[in-house]
């Protein structure tokens, strides 16, 4: 026994940590922070699977989404590409994107229970768009928000065409959409109607179950009524997020978006994963003349 516990390895954490209070707030926890709590194929299905859970749990009566930390400190860098993206047939891939984008942000807006948002650092891409569909988002001090499309060559997600619009004022929210990507901290994040409010970091999970606690005392009425931030057409965000994820799968497959991938996983020495959008590139020509979104 003693000789089989030595040459065993140590198991893995869970990459997603649940826990639920006495009262019904389930906190999920990212937990991956020495990969900024990106979300890997492993971390998007464990999050999906959680979210199915509590929708059918009596326990759950609230879910709160944070993530654990080490430093630099992410919150959550957003999706990992390369590994999502592999090479495969382009009709294939294609719907794999559309689908696996539209996903994501579906469990978000047709989730049963509220969902409180407590971002602990820097937030990414559909980590940003995915907590503004929650009913609310709280923001640590050391928080910031950043949804870099424009630079990626990609068109919003997560119903951030209109939501963000809504959110902040058209202007406000073509600066963080647009060319200028501003990427606004925790504080200006709250100035602007991102988020609902900016907290010291240590306050932030308090201040998350306080608010969680706060809507059950409120009773059923309050618990069985989801609001995306203030909004309650569920089924328009529903369309919208269909359809940009149609938008978003054919730009990921457009030739700026892979050569900018390609480059940026090279400059982190990331040889491999460059070299699957690489084929992507070169494969491009044969995929255009064979698939109807490409076609002229």
């Amino acid at each position: 026994l003693g000789l089989r516990s030595l040459s065993s390895k140590p198991s893995k954490p869970p990459i997603l940590l649940s826990e639920t209070t006495p009262s019904g707030v389930t906190t999920l926890t990212m937990n991956n922070p020495k990969k900024l709590n990106g979300w890997t194929k492993p971390m998007m299905l464990a999050m999906q699977a959680a979210f199915v859970k509590a929708a059918t749990d009596p326990a759950t009566k609230v879910l709160v989404l944070t993530a654990a930390q080490e430093p630099p400190g992410y919150y959550c860098a957003g999706v990992d590409l390369s590994g999502t993206i592999q090479p495969m047939a382009f009709d294939k891939l294609h719907l794999m994107i559309k689908e696996s984008n539209q996903a994501v942000f579906e469990q978000f807006l047709v989730c049963k229970k509220p969902i409180i948002v407590a971002v602990n650092g820097p937030a990414i891409g559909a980590s940003v768009t995915t907590a503004t569909l929650s009913d609310a988002v709280i923001a640590a001090d050391t928080a910031s928000f950043n949804t870099p499309f424009t630079r990626l060559g990609v068109p919003p997600e997560g119903c951030s065409s209109i939501h963000f619009e809504y959110l902040m004022g058209k202007e406000t929210a073509q600066r963080m959409l647009g060319a200028e990507n501003f990427i606004p901290t925790g504080a200006e994040a709250a100035e602007i109607g991102l988020v609902d409010k900016c907290v010291p970091l240590a306050d932030l999970m308090p201040t998350a179950h306080a608010l969680a606690e706060e809507w059950i005392a409120e009773g059923e009425e309050r618990l069985s009524k989801r609001s995306h931030r203030g909004r309650d057409d569920t089924a328009h965000l529903v369309e919208v997020n269909e359809n940009e994820s149609k938008d978003l799968a054919d730009s990921f497959l457009s030739e700026k978006f892979l050569s900018v991938q390609a480059n940026f996983l090279a400059s982190k020495g990331k040889t491999v994963p460059s070299m699957v959008f690489k084929f992507l590139i070169a494969t491009r020509p044969l995929w255009k003349s064979l698939y109807t979104p490409y076609k002229k």
